[in-house]
């Protein structure tokens, strides 16, 4: 039996419909899922730790397969007696001009998230993030505003294109929805 298929997912991505999936179908088969951020799941693949991740704007190459999953929306993510909080939704040109709110330079893709928000939650400006994102790390202290004119993230699952784990082609038929009477 081939060692345990391990998937790394980043921040927002939330992989227990596959995991389930996977577990119905080979119920001693196992399945390790490992939540990293962005640059550590990217290592984790490149050094063989992780088989698998579930990445955000990741696109195939000659290193890697990628079968994009889904896209998602930015929101921006405001104190909640803030005026972007007072909004239903804010544009781009909205949160630029305004002048007394100060959008927190944070790389999320690389992080969790979650030290954003705190410092959202203390009234130190805004950040920008993916839906998914915020809604792992929401507070009640803090609300998440739909932003209208940014560009939306993409997930996909990618994987080496040399030396793939034997059971690879096993959960990709899983997230792409193949029945297991399916035949590849």
């Amino acid at each position: 039996m081939p060692d345990p298929l391990v998937v790394a997912f980043v921040p927002g991505v939330t992989p227990g419909k596959w995991e389930r999936i996977w577990r119905e179908r080979r119920p001693g088969g196992r399945l390790e899922l490992l939540p990293m951020t962005q640059a550590d799941a990217r290592t984790a693949l490149a050094d063989g730790t992780a088989h698998m991740a579930m990445l955000r704007d990741v696109a195939a190459d000659d290193r890697w397969h990628a079968i994009p999953l889904y896209r998602e929306a930015p929101v921006v993510v405001a104190p909640r007696g803030s005026l972007v909080a007072s909004l239903d939704h804010v544009s781009l040109d909205e949160l630029s001009a305004l002048d007394d709110v100060v959008v927190l330079p944070v790389d999320l893709i690389g992080g969790s998230g979650s030290d954003v928000v705190e410092l959202v939650a203390a009234n130190v400006g805004v950040a920008v993030m993916p839906q998914s994102v915020a809604r792992a790390t929401s507070r009640k202290d803090v609300v998440a505003r739909p932003l209208r004119g940014a560009p939306d993230t993409g997930v996909s699952l990618v994987w080496p294109v040399a030396g793939a784990h034997p059971l690879v082609e096993e959960f990709i038929g899983i997230v792409r929805g193949r029945t297991a009477n399916s035949s590849r």
